[in-house]
């Protein structure tokens, strides 16, 4: 039987299928395991075209319930009833509907988080391609983007991820400034390496089973909830009030920079 013309199977197929486990996490479900794409969607393939809604059978829908859920719980009593929106926010005219909807609902944004993102591996530039790179406030409120660690570490596979986190980064800073005189902060998080289902779409089997192990102090992958203390701490104008154009680095301590440089002084005597 000829094996040239079988696709490898993904990280999905793989762990839905049982073949490999994983170590131990602090949470109850492995990441991206209870809510597979089916099917996966085939980045790689040059005939993938995406669509205009979330990939997945009902993906979106038990997202958006999911985190209802979550907020209706979490929220005090005289706290406006909220609301989920799923979409793709890869396309504007998404990005508009969810403002005007949000807005309609409760009059303004106090609070905006922008953190959609995804990432693949690629050996060479030239895998890069263009739809790749393409991807109401006032006084008081607070703008939060999220980077990543690796827009400081650099990463030989993920040079479009790094990049473009990088120039969040700058985005950040200069977005801070502009907006400081109207009263507006500007932030980032650049978290280490977190257990999401972003990992399991974009990494293989093997380099999950050690992910996060290798690259920080701490010896593991951090969780979400370790993560969004961070952006409460950011939104909040209690605890941050004085903190613009800034970053903070949720990473379990992993190395922000590839090299130690050491800086060697001599002293010199002139003689005339």
């Amino acid at each position: 039987m000829s094996t040239q013309n079988v696709v490898p199977k993904s990280p999905f197929e793989r762990m839905a299928s049982g073949e490999y486990k994983f170590p131990p996490q602090k949470q109850y479900t492995q990441p991206g395991k209870e809510y597979l794409m089916n099917p996966p969607p085939q980045y790689s393939s040059p005939d993938y075209k995406p669509s205009n809604k979330l990939q997945g059978k009902g993906q979106e829908d038990i997202d958006a319930r999911d985190t209802l859920e979550i907020i209706r719980k979490a929220k005090s009593a005289d706290a406006k009833d909220p609301m989920a929106i799923a979409v793709d926010l890869g396309y504007e005219q998404n990005c508009k509907s969810v403002i005007d909807q949000v807005v309609n609902a409760y009059g303004s944004i106090d609070v905006l988080v922008n953190n959609a993102a995804v990432q693949f591996q690629s050996d060479s530039l030239d895998e890069i391609d263009d739809k790749r790179l393409d991807m109401h406030m006032k006084e008081g409120s607070s703008i939060i983007n999220s980077t990543s660690v690796v827009a400081y570490q650099g990463f030989a596979t993920l040079v479009d991820y790094a990049s473009t986190k990088g120039a969040i980064v700058g985005f950040t800073r200069s977005l801070a400034l502009q907006l400081v005189s109207k009263g507006i902060r500007v932030n980032g998080v650049a978290p280490g390496p977190i257990w999401t289902p972003l990992q399991v779409a974009s990494l293989t089997v093997e380099q999950i089973v050690v992910f996060g192990s290798d690259v920080t102090a701490m010896k593991r992958a951090g969780q979400p909830i370790e993560v969004a203390p961070s952006y409460v701490f950011l939104a909040s104008n209690q605890c941050s009030s004085y903190i613009t154009g800034q970053v903070l680095h949720p990473n379990g301590h992993a190395s922000l920079y590839a090299h130690t440089y050491k800086i060697c002084v001599f002293n010199f005597t002139i003689k005339s």
